[in-house]
């Protein structure tokens, strides 16, 4: 298989709509987060260090799935497993220790100032590249 084809294979179908999907967290979570780390890091640094932290996820996930292949799938998958963990730790966090977060994260209260797209970004991720890995 072909560097082409692993990638025809993972941006194909509901892959495209996955690859557009971390493309918007993508920017989103990048924009965020430089805006609250150059203007008003000390009001928390926590919750904005983590809004940075899912950015660079993000940004490689979406990488690894415009790039293709074997190795970037796996490296997709692995960081789709990490982003989840991610979010149910900080999601479990803000909910049981609100004050360590008094400004928001990407992954704060599982996602839900993104409508959840965080928390089923990552298992819908898994799922696709699960799916195409049996379909290679």
């Amino acid at each position: 298989m072909t560097a082409t084809e692993g990638t025809t294979r993972l941006v194909r179908g509901p892959g495209m709509l996955l690859v557009w999907l971390y493309g918007v967290m993508s920017v989103g979570a990048v924009s965020r987060s430089i805006y609250q780390i150059s203007t008003e890091f000390d009001r928390a640094p926590l919750a904005y260090s983590l809004s940075g932290v899912a950015a660079v996820v993000y940004v490689f996930i979406t990488y690894t799935l415009v790039r293709g292949g074997e190795k970037a799938r796996r490296a997709a998958l692995v960081c789709c497993a990490a982003e989840l963990t991610g979010v149910l730790v900080v999601g479990a966090w803000t909910l049981v220790e609100p004050s360590a977060f008094p400004d928001s994260t990407v992954w704060s209260d599982f996602g839900y100032g993104y409508v959840f797209i965080p928390v089923l970004l990552p298992l819908t991720g898994i799922w696709w590249l699960r799916r195409s890995k049996a379909a290679a």
